[in-house]
């Protein structure tokens, strides 16, 4: 594991948060912690995404959300799509990697939001 968590600020922390939690469901990430102007994500006891409405304009910020397999990037995709974002490349193999299999959304604050498997079929 590279990162220990990820932060990102939004303008909208009510509608930002029911995105992310209908999105990162098929997922298995949960809101874990969530206080005055915060909220805490994660898939364990350790939340490792957490959204603000307090810091810098939100934008120009890229997260890969790990899938288990194949089909939790399309219920990533489908999920997220449902919940208000915006196709940035539907579920498919990508050239990064023979294995690399992926799905982007835009989400509500124009972030470009991915759900990732590394396995083959």
């Amino acid at each position: 594991m590279i990162l220990d968590h990820v932060g990102l600020y939004v303008s909208d922390l009510s509608a930002s948060r029911a995105f992310y939690t209908a999105a990162l469901a098929p997922l298995g990430i949960s809101v874990l912690i969530e206080g005055d102007g915060w909220c805490m994500f994660g898939s364990g006891r350790q939340p490792q995404f957490w959204i603000g409405d307090r810091g810098p304009a939100p934008g120009g910020i890229h997260l890969a959300f790990v899938a288990a397999d194949r089909a939790h990037v399309h219920a990533f995709h489908a999920a997220a799509l449902v919940a208000g974002g915006r196709d940035n490349g539907a579920p498919g193999p990508r050239d990064y990697h023979p294995a690399y299999y992926g799905a982007f959304v835009i989400g509500p604050d124009g972030h470009n939001i991915e759900a990732v498997c590394h396995t083959p079929e």
